[in-house]
This record gives C-alpha cells, structure tokens and sequence, in this order.
C-alpha cells in the first residue's frame, strides 16, 4: 500500500479552460532534500520523494561504490528534520576507508546521479565484470512496457515522477520502485533487490531517459539489459557498449530502439546500431 505521507500531498489548484477560471483538488508528488551521512560524513543532498528510503540507502551506497554488497549496510536510520530528512547509514569495517578517501578527494556535492566525484579521471569507475547475457525476446519486451503502468500508483495520482522495474524474461514485473528522480527510483529498486538477494534475470526498465548513470547503475546491479522509454545519450550508448550492456531506448508500444546490442540478441548485425 502506497504511504501517501512520504509521497504525495493534496493541493487545491486553479484551473484555466477557456471558458473559465475553477478550482480543483489535485495529488502533487512530494519532492524533499534528503541529507545522505556515511559513518558521520555528509556525502550528498538528494532531491527526491522520501519514501523507501531503506531501500535508496542500499542501491545508494552499491552504486557509489561505497558498498559492495547489501550487508556492507549495516545500520540505516532515516529521520525527519525541520527542512527535509537526515538518511544515516553506517558501513561495516572493511568498507569504512571509502568513505574517507572520497570525502577527502571530493570538491562539491552535487544531486545528480555521481555525488562524491572531484574530476573526471574519476568518470570511469570500476565494473566488476561484465552482464550476462539476454536471454530475453522482444515479446517479454513489449509486456513488460504494457504492464508497466499498473505499477505506477504515484505516477497515476500526480504525474510527476519516474519509475524504474525489474522484470524476469518473461517479461512480468517483479517490482517497480517510483521518485521524483530518475536516479533515486532505480537506487531504490537496486536496494530492494540487494536486500531481497535476488539476481536480476531478465532486465531493468526505467521510464526516463538514459544517461551515462543510468547505465552505470545497471551494470553494478549486474542487469542483462536495461530499456528506457525515452532517448539514450551518446556517453550512455559508449558506456554500455564498453562494458557490454544491452541497452535499449526510446521504448513504445510499437516501437523500441536497439541501441547496443553486444550478443546480437535482437539480430540488427551491429553493436551501438539503430
């Protein structure tokens, strides 16, 4: 069931129609900064819906590198605070050190998908192999995108944020995790799995664009194919085809864009082909 709470909130809102001025009750997502501290470190501001936090702590901490699997998250206590919510998450020992060197190393915050990075010689972080291979077909593919709007109740009551899946090669969702940002929603889900110690065996959709974070991401939750229903960026398609991700994009209910296909799954004879 949806905490509305850490969610959404109702508004009353003003409508214009050409005819006249009326007023209506509508749900607007709730969008809230969310201090995120490491072993006492403050390490980023994520602007996103306080939800699921347990979960976000988890992916947060494995696609920053911070953590190398779930039980490295040893302790993760969430708070509200006057101006939005403290998220204190506590790693085991062998992974406390990470913490320090990148606070050390690291020049601003930011509230993107890459907090903690001081240049770009440090864009390339290691992947710790490459993706099984698809063993999906593009029937899977299609279900999955006409199912996907069921697991979007947020969505559906304030149209206003991303969500991102994890569906099995049938392409049956298994489940669907919703923020504001693009980047929390698929932390979300990446946690939850972790936490569930599940493999993703059939791919990850996500309802935004793709960008080179969404793609890293992927690859650290060792996914054999992500697709986006919306466009793939040029460092999305060159990141995916280094490390051997599907990648697909642009995903309709008519229509999906092979953007790299490494194992020639889908048979159009060309890695990062059209």
């Amino acid at each position: 069931m949806t905490d509305w709470a850490r969610t959404a909130d109702d508004r009353t809102i003003v409508v214009l129609r050409p005819d006249g001025v009326s007023h209506t009750t509508r749900r607007i997502a709730l969008e809230a900064p969310v201090a995120v501290e490491v072993d006492g470190f403050g390490y980023a501001v994520m602007m996103m819906t306080p939800a699921d936090l347990e979960a976000f702590a988890t992916g947060f901490m494995l696609t920053e590198r911070l953590a190398d699997t779930a039980a490295d998250v040893i302790a993760i206590e969430p708070f509200k605070a006057d101006t939005g919510w403290i998220l204190r998450i506590a790693l085991s020992e062998r992974c406390r050190g990470r913490i320090h060197d990148r606070v050390r190393h690291r020049t601003s915050d930011t509230g993107c998908g890459l907090c903690g990075i001081s240049g770009l010689e440090q864009l390339r972080r290691p992947i710790a192999g490459s993706p099984p291979r698809p063993t999906v077909q593009p029937a899977a593919l299609f279900a999955a995108l006409a199912g996907l709007r069921a697991h979007q109740p947020l969505n559906a009551a304030t149209g206003a944020v991303h969500a991102a899946a994890v569906c099995d090669a049938e392409g049956r969702i298994v489940a669907a995790y919703e923020d504001v940002g693009r980047h929390n929603a698929l932390d979300k889900l990446i946690g939850a799995t972790a936490l569930a110690g599940s493999a993703i065996d059939g791919f990850i959709v996500v309802t935004s664009r793709i960008s080179f974070e969404m793609v890293d991401k992927a690859l650290v939750a060792g996914a054999p194919l992500l697709m986006g229903v919306s466009a793939p960026t040029t460092l999305a398609i060159e990141h995916a085809a280094a490390h051997d991700l599907t990648l697909l994009a642009l995903a309709r209910g008519d229509a999906i864009l092979v953007a790299n296909d490494p194992w020639k799954t889908f048979g159009h004879g060309s890695e990062g082909g059209t």
